[in-house]
């Protein structure tokens, strides 16, 4: 039986088909490993291209020591602004109050003491406990032992509407500095001690107001002896 020649071309056609079955694509690199593949080769490139100490300086190979210099540093940065708020197990359902009784005012004493001698982190601690304590001195949340910065965060901002956002963002420095293991600074305590002034400011109703109102309206409502 004689076949009949099959052409260049037709031969090369039923090559490309065989190839893309999905057989054959399986061991085809991702594209993450070709990229990381031209990327390693751009940086091989590069260092190539650095000029040796013995000769004279080369502008393009510093340019380059430069760039791969940067790389190295915005890598390691980012690594270390991934690990930074993992690597401390503690759980953020600690309570933010003591047991041991305290005034607002003793946060605030604390609070400044610690700022006069740069410790932040507890300035910033004591500025929200300050902030905690003021809210239940004043009625608008109710004395609760073991309330969480982040609870403190939602109901005071229920409480006080116009101030959520920046309760919010208050709470969240709190727990980068508590949780996160980042380090506390004299930015982050102005902003904890404008949100405690701020909030000293705002006159919101108590809670008994409600529950006088509350009270009030059922005596109204209620049989007349």
């Amino acid at each position: 039986m004689i076949l009949d020649p099959i052409g260049r071309d037709e031969a090369r056609e039923m090559a490309r088909r065989e190839l893309e079955k999905q057989v054959y694509q399986r061991d085809k690199p991702s594209w993450l490993e070709r990229w990381w593949d031209e990327f390693t080769e751009w940086l091989r490139q590069l260092s190539s291209q650095a000029p040796n100490p013995d000769s004279q300086g080369s502008g393009g190979g510093w340019t380059s020591i430069a760039i791969i210099v940067v790389i190295a540093l915005v890598a390691v940065g980012l690594v270390v602004w991934l690990m930074w708020g993992r690597r401390n197990p503690r759980s953020r359902k600690d309570p933010l109050l003591d047991e041991e009784p305290s005034t607002a005012l003793d946060h605030r004493d604390a609070a400044e003491r610690h700022a006069a001698a740069g410790m932040w982190a507890e300035a910033i601690r004591e500025r929200l406990r300050a902030i905690a304590r003021d809210l239940e001195e004043r009625a608008v949340l109710a004395a609760r032992p073991g309330r969480t910065a982040d609870e403190l965060a939602a109901e005071a901002g229920e409480a006080v509407p116009e101030l959520a956002g920046e309760l919010a963002a208050g709470v969240r420095i709190f727990d980068d500095v508590w949780y996160g293991d980042r380090p506390g600074t004299v930015e982050g305590y102005a902003v904890m001690k404008a949100l405690d002034e701020r909030l000293r400011a705002t006159k919101p109703k108590p809670l008994e107001a409600d529950d006088l109102s509350l009270a009030g309206a059922g005596e109204e409502g209620g049989p007349r002896w």
